[in-house]
Formats: structure tokens, C-alpha cells, sequence
């Protein structure tokens, strides 16, 4: 039989035991941890003895004191320590928080971060819902272009905006292509995209393989095999990942884009856990990462 004292033992060392899950996932693995995870995979249409290492950075939610200036600057110079060949930015700069935060990070403070980032064929960057939903000209306005984009313009730094670049060698070329958001427009509850999927592809003009950069992983069902690889952000991983069971995902497929590799029909599609927050400065077993992608032929 248990007793009165017992019980009141359980109660205290189960009280402990959640201030303490809610004080990590809080305090230390938003704020203070950062993950590097790699992937190294031969996706479709990637040509033999070709090889391409990508570092991506997605939402980084600047704000005060999650995530200052201070700290994108120190994720940044990590990043240029992984040897990438090109650096990728997967959209939502701004923070999403305002209850939550001390302070805005102003844009030219996150860019001024962000222009550190070095790597041989470029940083190229797309933009995200947080950035459309925190700029209400562009929403008042139905602008084509937010702060976010003229910030990492203005720092040097390749936006995409429904566009493909070719880059490469001459002898091992490949496309970058950018969509533009597909929830970039919000009133009354409703969201509208300015993707442009076809007509994006529609700028590739050889056979050279294309990775895709698209903030938001729900394009990925409507995205062609001749994509080589697919890259999204936007979920957080959940934010929350109660062994693999992620109870909020920003998805109108749930959990089936919420984190990592994936693969659909010889398609391959990789989503970052990122590495700010959102609604919430809460992560729970889905920490902070820089994503490291090595493509081999």
C-alpha cells in the first residue's frame, strides 16, 4: 500500500522532473545547443564522378536574446568551417515571437550576420512565410519583394525569387533554382503563394542537374523527377519531437515532411530542423542544426 509520504514524494520527484524537461527545452537546447547533421546521398539525374558538399542555414528567427546577432554570428563562422562548396539559406529570418522576445533584431543587423558566410560558388538565399508575415507593406501593398530580400541583397547575397542560376565548373556544372513562398500572402485567414514552379524550371536550359531550394516542403509532391534534390525548412522538425511523435507541424501533410530525408518515387527531398523558433522559444529533442548535404556520383 502506498502511503500519504509516498505519494508525496512522487508528486514532488514528478513535479522536478517537468520543471526540468521545461526548463531544457526552454532554456538550453533552443539557446545554447547547435547540431551539425550530414547526409551524403546519389540522388536521380546526379551525374558519376560529380560530388557537391551544401551547408544550409534555415530559419534562424533573429531576435533578442534567442537569437542576437552575436549568435547568427558564431553559427555563421561555424558554417564556414564545414568545407561547403555552396551555402544555402532556406528563408525565415525575422522572428514570429513578439511575446516572447526582449528585442527585434533589425534586418540589417541579421544580414550584416549573415554576409560572413563564404563559400566557392556562393551564399543563395530564398525567403520565408515569417519574413511576408512580419513586413505589412509588402502584405498592405501585395509587393513582389520584402525587407528580407533587400537585406540579403544589399549584404551580397544571391536571392532567389522564382529564379535558377547555373554555377559549377565547365566540366561539372548544376543549377540552383529559388521559389518564391508559398504562403506569402495572409488576410482573413487565408494564405497565398508567389511560387512559380514551372516557370522557375522553365529558366533551367541544359540537362545539368538542379537542386531546388523552397521554404516550405509541401511543393515537394509537385516537384519533377528532374530535380536532382529538394530543400526545405519552415518546420522546425516539429519543434517538439516527442520520440518521433511531433504534435504541431506546419504542414497540410502533417508529419510526412516534418524532418530529414525523404524519398518519393526515386524523388529526394532533405527538410531542416533550422534553428530558431516560432510561436514558442521552446525545442524539445529537435535541436538547432546546420545541415551538411554531400551529393556523389
Amino acid at each position: 500500500m502506498i502511503t500519504r509520504r509516498a505519494l508525496l514524494k512522487m508528486a514532488a520527484t514528478a513535479s522536478a522532473g517537468f520543471f526540468s524537461l521545461g526548463a531544457y527545452a526552454g532554456g538550453v537546447e533552443p539557446l545554447l545547443r547547435l547540431a551539425t547533421t550530414r547526409y551524403r546521398i546519389t540522388p536521380p539525374n546526379w551525374p558519376t564522378g560529380q560530388s557537391l558538399r551544401i551547408v544550409v542555414i534555415a530559419d534562424l528567427h533573429a531576435c533578442e536574446p534567442w537569437m542576437s546577432p552575436e549568435r547568427i554570428s558564431r553559427i555563421c563562422n561555424h558554417a564556414n568551417t564545414l568545407g561547403g562548396d555552396i551555402i544555402l539559406l532556406l528563408g525565415d529570418y525575422v522572428t514570429g515571437m513578439q511575446r516572447f522576445i526582449t528585442n527585434i533584431v533589425a534586418p540589417a543587423q541579421w544580414a550584416n550576420a549573415l554576409s560572413a558566410l563564404r563559400a566557392p560558388y556562393g551564399v543563395h538565399a530564398v525567403c520565408g512565410n515569417h519574413d511576408w508575415a512580419q513586413d505589412p507593406e509588402a502584405q498592405r501593398l501585395r509587393l513582389e519583394e520584402t525587407v528580407s530580400h533587400r537585406a540579403l541583397r544589399a549584404v551580397g547575397i544571391t536571392v532567389h525569387s522564382n529564379t535558377a542560376i547555373r554555377t559549377g565548373t565547365e566540366e561539372h556544372p548544376f543549377w540552383i533554382a529559388g521559389l518564391e513562398d508559398q504562403w506569402a500572402y495572409r488576410e482573413r485567414g487565408e494564405v497565398a503563394g508567389l511560387d512559380d514552379l514551372p516557370g522557375t524550371l522553365a529558366q533551367v536550359t541544359d540537362d545539368a542537374p538542379i537542386i531546388m531550394m523552397a521554404h516550405e516542403p509541401d511543393i515537394f509532391p509537385t516537384v519533377p523527377e528532374r530535380v536532382s534534390l529538394t530543400l526545405s525548412g519552415h518546420t522546425h522538425g516539429g519543434q517538439v519531437n516527442l520520440f518521433g511523435w511531433r504534435p504541431v507541424v506546419p504542414s497540410i501533410y502533417g508529419e510526412r515532411y516534418a524532418y530529414g530525408h525523404k524519398v518519393e518515387n526515386s524523388r529526394h527531398l532533405i527538410v531542416s530542423g533550422g534553428l530558431g523558433c516560432s510561436g514558442a522559444p521552446i525545442r524539445f529533442l529537435s535541436p538547432p542544426e546546420i545541415v551538411v548535404i554531400d551529393l556523389v556520383g
